[in-house]
């Protein structure tokens, strides 16, 4: 029992017996057997995080501060990449989460199916940036509006009227949300509207450059582009250094998220920064709680957003 209650962190050994045991188990090559203890305990101490993919900054980084709240609560992290999003995954991952997670953190962007099953497993499940899609489980984002209304009073306050929009992906409530905050900033500050300004990005790259060829046609082009996301907003910004535009002096573009490239751009880029850490954090605390039979303080929890300045936004020319 001592061994045992060594070996899995837990009260009643002292630091002494605690690290004789440790070594003697490394150097046995000892490895916990999590099904063998959740059976026993309850737990496995391990928590499933599910993504669409590693391949953005933001989600990169979102899982990254995931990872290291388990880390600091004492969990090991199992990450499990959806890959096709539109695609629900075989029994053979539910039952792999069920069996070695104590509870999952989902990133999940469109396929809903799954997480529904996890929850009729019996299953605890917090959810990032879906309180539409999944909102029978609790839930953790930025304050998407909030962010999106403080870049356009930003642009506005520098004099621009004519501003664009570059959308993200639509199935995320955070892309409906800085969508809103656009329509209803270009409403209450009296901007330029029409269906002109408003152009898809789909929170990628390559959507950004779309945007930015599709702005640059007009007749009548934006003084300033708002992209609902910094991926996107990179995509701009390398399409109108491509045509000659000069940023900021030309045409001002801000982002959304302030993932780590987005001081490192040319100009650096004036962004909306979602707390990554911090949701990471709250995410993985509303778990835990729900895991021990906690009920959750809020089924909705949001964070505040924070504009940071930089230097690909300034008054328009003339």
């Amino acid at each position: 029992m001592t061994a045992s209650r060594a070996l899995n962190n837990q009260r009643g050994v002292s630091a002494t017996t605690r690290d004789t045991i440790l070594k003697v188990a490394a150097e046995m090559g000892y490895v916990t057997n999590r099904i063998a203890q959740k059976l026993s305990s309850g737990q496995s101490r391990v928590i499933g995080v599910l993504a669409s993919d590693l391949d953005t900054p933001f989600v990169a980084a979102l899982v990254t501060g995931v990872v290291r709240a388990a880390s600091l609560a004492g969990n090991e992290v199992l990450v499990y990449l959806l890959g096709d999003v539109e695609k629900r995954p075989g029994g053979s991952v539910l039952q792999l989460l069920q069996q070695f997670t104590d509870g999952i953190v989902a990133l999940l962007p469109y396929e809903c199916g799954f997480v529904q099953a996890l929850g009729k497993a019996h299953v605890p499940v917090i959810t990032i940036d879906h309180p539409s899609q999944h909102g029978e489980y609790p839930s953790v984002s930025a304050d998407s509006y909030s962010g999106a209304r403080q870049a356009m009073d930003h642009l506005a306050a520098l004099g621009h009227k004519r501003i664009a929009f570059v959308s993200g992906a639509e199935q995320l409530e955070s892309a409906r949300q800085r969508h809103r905050a656009y329509l209803d900033a270009v409403a209450v500050l009296g901007l330029a509207r029409g269906p002109a300004l408003l152009v898809k990005g789909d929170y990628t790259t390559h959507g950004g450059r779309g945007a930015a060829e599709r702005l640059l046609a007009l007749k009548k082009r934006p003084t300033a582009v708002f992209a609902a996301n910094d991926q996107s907003a990179f995509g701009v910004m390398a399409l109108l250094q491509e045509r000659g535009v000069s940023i900021p002096e030309d045409i001002s573009v801000v982002g959304f998220d302030d993932v780590p490239a987005a001081s490192e751009m040319h100009p650096a880029l004036t962004t909306v920064r979602q707390p990554i850490d911090e949701l990471g954090r709250a995410a993985i605390n509303a778990l835990l709680a729900r895991v021990a039979g906690l009920d959750a303080a809020a089924t909705h929890m949001t964070l505040p957003t924070e504009l940071i300045v930089r230097k690909s936004t300034a008054p328009p020319p003339g």
